[in-house]
């Protein structure tokens, strides 16, 4: 199976598909490299398209210390793909996690990043209640290793951000949810207390996001809650920056509206491509 490695020799399950221009995704929390697979299949006929499964996700490597699943990990591991596979420059799809992790290969290795697409980004990011939500990290990681993942599933599945998939995929959903029952229980509580719970607030990154040229197009599910505000900070503060809000839609994005999201993330690469996604026009601006 193909495999890149990082720096600190972990090893990374990758699939590709198709040629042209790169896209790599970058999967959420409850997912892996497979749920990408309405994408692969339908922007490989332009692109040349890599999911892989993040560590701590078989058939990724499972590191066995939560020290090994920080942020910086995860999105320097996106790049280390990219020097296995050779590639200068790719387009970056995220979702949830994954789009953390775009942000931040955005911030620290801006050449690397043709564009980058944030999808129910910021979970967790409210000042006012960071520390119950890592304190809720660091529990759901005890009981992926006290109950097992298919245990936690159960709770997950019935998040209210999640509530919009079983309401209008109820096959969908529950196939999404069998795969995150499969889930290492070992590396899914590392990167629930490394990653999830040891994050930085995007709220506490406003200087440096200023700084961020990269195109970025923002998309959230107008039922996600807690993805809502950070979406809209986002917007205000990445200088290229788009927003779209899906209607009657939650946290699975890419799999509640695969059409929806394909075309829009279509749309907006071929006119990052074209050179067509730039900076906000400072006319369009309000004065204060």
């Amino acid at each position: 199976m193909p495999h890149a490695v990082t720096s600190d020799n972990v090893r990374l399950y990758f699939e590709e598909a198709g040629s042209g221009t790169p896209i790599l995704f970058l999967h959420e929390f409850a997912a892996d490299h497979t749920n990408w697979e309405p994408q692969m299949r339908y922007f490989s006929r332009g692109h040349r398209c890599i999911a892989y499964s993040a560590r701590g996700y078989t058939p990724s490597d499972v590191p066995p210390s939560a020290d090994s699943y920080t942020y910086k990990h995860f999105y320097t591991d996106a790049i280390a793909v990219l020097d296995h596979l050779r590639i200068e420059r790719a387009h970056l799809v995220g979702l949830s996690m994954g789009s953390y992790s775009s942000l931040h290969a955005a911030m620290n290795e801006p050449s690397r990043v043709l564009s980058m697409t944030l999808a129910g980004v910021g979970s967790g990011s409210s000042l006012e209640n960071l520390e119950t939500f890592r304190k809720t990290c660091r529990e759901t990681a005890e009981q992926f290793e006290t109950l097992g993942s298919s245990e936690v599933a159960k709770v997950t599945r019935e998040a209210p951000g999640r509530i919009p998939f079983l309401v209008k995929d109820p096959r969908g959903h529950a196939d999404f949810y069998a795969a995150l029952a499969r889930h290492d229980s070992k590396g899914s509580a590392n990167t629930m207390r490394g990653f999830q719970g040891g994050r930085p607030s995007i709220y506490t990154m406003a200087d440096t996001i200023k700084k961020v040229a990269t195109p970025a197009l923002i998309i959230c599910g107008d039922e996600d809650d807690a993805c809502v505000e950070p979406s809209l900070f986002l917007k205000k503060h990445l200088p290229a920056s788009g927003l779209t809000f899906f209607p009657k839609s939650g946290h699975v994005l890419n799999l509640e509206e695969p059409a929806l999201f394909n075309e829009m993330v279509e749309r907006f690469i071929a006119l990052v491509e074209a050179g067509r996604w730039g900076p906000r026009d400072p006319r369009s601006v309000l004065p204060h």
